[in-house]
């Protein structure tokens, strides 16, 4: 094997594991906006006050996906150094 060179494997499994952690994130981000949407809705708030809300659950759901996205990349990382 050549040392500093990552296998196809490897190279397969990033791939892998990038993807796992846009697509939840994206999930992530969606299920929190649509909690925000609903309570909207539930709660038949005003024009003003349903628009902050709005803007707050979109805000909440873009910081949630970014965790995930963020989080999930460095467990793979560290799980990588590991050599598991």
């Amino acid at each position: 094997m050549d040392m500093g060179r990552e296998s196809r494997w490897e190279k397969d499994a990033m791939t892998v594991e990038i993807v796992f952690a846009l697509v939840t994130a994206v999930a992530l981000a969606a299920a929190v906006l649509a909690v925000a949407l609903a309570l909207a809705l539930a709660l038949g708030l005003s024009g003003s006050v349903e628009k902050n809300m709005l803007e707050g659950g979109a805000l909440l759901g873009a910081t949630a996906g970014v965790w995930r996205l963020v989080r999930v990349l460095r467990r793979f990382g560290e799980r990588r150094r590991e050599g598991r």
